[in-house]
């Protein structure tokens, strides 16, 4: 069994209504590929894929919102935060070797967390489905279908 991480939202949070995507890669570092990104899905769809595919595979799913960004100074800002969180979470290995293994500490919080997180597994939704939450992704986007 796979593993799935998305964000934990406040139920009122706007970001519900955002697009999301869904990252797949592997679950350890002994499998080297490179990570393949699905998506836009809405939030429950793109829940539902990712249960689906890591219930039965060695696979790591990210379920994120897309958020787009509207100009190039936004994005060197994403990219820098990116750089930032990288950094901390490289200090935070280096701390955690002083006191054993941080990779082993973070593969037993996610699968503590999964198993608590688990309930009946959720039902992929059909193709007819995912496109009728395409077309309701595309509506929402400016400029598109006007």
């Amino acid at each position: 069994m796979g593993a799935l991480v998305t964000l934990d939202l406040p139920d009122d949070s706007p970001m519900f209504d955002l697009p999301w995507i869904i990252t797949f890669g592997p679950l350890s570092d002994v499998d080297e590929w490179e990570p393949v990104v699905c998506g836009p899905y809405e939030r429950p769809h793109a829940l539902a894929l990712a249960e689906s595919v890591v219930a039965e595979e060695q696979l790591m799913a990210v379920v994120e919102p897309l958020l787009p960004a509207v100009s190039a100074d936004q994005i060197r800002g994403e990219i820098a935060a990116a750089q930032i969180a990288a950094e901390d979470e490289m200090v935070q290995i280096e701390e955690a070797d002083l006191y054993g293994d941080f990779e082993d500490t973070i593969d037993e919080e996610l699968e503590t967390a999964a198993e608590e997180a688990r309930g009946e597994p959720l039902v992929p939704p059909s193709e007819a489905e995912l496109r009728a939450g395409f077309s309701r992704i595309a509506a929402k986007l400016p400029g598109v279908g006007t």
